[in-house]
């Protein structure tokens, strides 16, 4: 028995938690819009508001992202739960999808009230889908702001599916009391009976908000602890390393003493160290890797919302986990010969400065250290060759927009 299809969302309440949830998904969903053709107009509205809050330490945060986005996730639990967020998505959107099919048409055909399908087990399968879709848009463009907003929006279906129930009560009485005592709010019911609904004050409205968001908060810290502290990382001649394939740390040392040797980049290096100060952060990519544009600019052809392979790409993402996990996220690198891709690497190298000491590699990762790229190298695996030494402009191939760090 579905109370949208019986009772209006209370005018104002049902608009204010829509306009809601269109945010919180439009801010998730910044992960298909920015390797779009309208990322100029979206970061056109969007980046002030991320650059506001970049701009002040005790917000900073917000910016920041809690899991792996360009890495390939290195431990079984952020492998396992890379796919829960693809699984979380995809069946959070058909739930919400077939259930929003059950509603409306039954609306049209004057089937009466949704008491079947989902509705027979549940009180408010949309709000369960859309909750399970946004969790699963967390975990795949994982921003700590996405992470409140999607805190914020489960409060407020909360509530409204609480203020719906207490109207469908004072419409149907008995037959929907025993619907409420027969079904669960937003999971199956396994036993027991439901409980007389209480209005929920705003002072309690209040509590439950600072412990979802602060729940929410703790979580993705502590996600990003655990990933920083699994990165594929290591130092080497004083140049801290991180690999976007798990397996390339093994060659880190000899593709940084190769391209130290080059004359142009040890001049780079030396002038890094003498103008900056700080740490020097070296990221290990294929040179084909289809996201070193969060890294740094390192070409037109890496700034994605210039490909219109958008739709390709994202449902690439989502859909098919398995491969990105194997690092199938690189473009085609056709036959493997002497000069295919799939033989170099990229190295790009960014200068790490923070307002307390960098005592360690990790600290190359705290949210509020500043990092700037500053040069790349190309060099061939099995020659040890350096095929290209290149400048890079400030910023990320987005300009400022604030970018994943790993």
């Amino acid at each position: 028995m579905n109370p949208d299809q019986n009772v209006g969302k209370g005018g104002g309440r049902g608009y204010l938690v829509g306009g809601v949830a269109l945010i919180y998904f439009i801010a998730a969903l910044e992960i298909v819009i920015m390797i779009s053709p309208f990322a100029f107009f979206f970061y056109s509205v969007f980046n002030p508001i991320l650059l506001g809050l970049n701009r002040w330490s005790g917000t900073r945060w917000l910016t920041a992202f809690f899991l792996p986005h360009m890495i390939v996730p290195p431990t079984p639990f952020l492998v396992g739960l890379r796919v829960l967020g693809s699984v979380l998505f995809i069946a959070g959107t058909l739930i919400f999808l077939i259930c929003a099919a059950q509603v409306y048409l039954g609306k049209l055909l004057k089937w009466g009230v949704a008491s079947h399908g989902f509705y027979a087990l549940i009180r408010h399968p949309q709000y369960t889908g859309l909750a399970m879709a946004g969790t699963g848009l967390a975990i795949l463009w994982p921003r700590f702001l996405t992470l409140m907003f999607l805190a914020v929006m489960m409060l407020l279906y909360y509530l409204l599916a609480k203020d719906e129930e207490r109207r469908m009560l004072r419409r149907y009485g008995e037959p929907y009391q025993a619907y409420l005592e027969r079904t669960g709010m937003f999971f199956p019911r396994l036993s027991g009976r439901r409980a007389a609904a209480r209005p929920l004050r705003l002072r309690n409205a209040a509590i439950l908000l600072v412990l979802l968001a602060g729940g929410a908060a703790a979580v993705g810290f502590g996600l990003r602890a655990y990933t920083v502290a699994h990165l594929p990382l290591e130092t080497t001649d004083g140049i801290d390393v991180v690999s976007i394939l798990p397996d390339d740390i093994t060659i880190a040392d000899g593709l940084l003493q190769s391209a130290e040797r080059d004359p142009l980049v040890a001049e780079r290096l030396r002038s890094m160290q003498t103008t900056q100060g700080g740490r020097t952060l070296a990221y290990i990519v294929p040179v084909n890797y289809v996201m070193q544009g969060m890294i740094a600019n390192t070409g037109p052809e890496w700034m994605l919302f210039q490909r219109h392979q958008t739709l390709a790409m994202i449902s690439d993402y989502i859909i098919n986990p398995i491969g990105h996990l194997q690092g199938d996220h690189m473009s085609h690198m056709g036959p493997i010969t002497h000069d295919s891709p799939v033989m170099k690497r990229r190295i790009i190298f960014i200068g790490v400065q923070g307002n307390q000491p960098l005592r360690s590699a990790a600290a190359d990762f705290r949210i509020n250290d500043t990092r700037v790229a500053r040069f790349f190298v190309d060099i061939h695996l099995h020659t040890n060759e350096v095929l290209e030494v290149q400048d890079t402009p400030g910023g990320t191939g987005w300009g400022d927009v604030p970018t994943p760090m790993f």
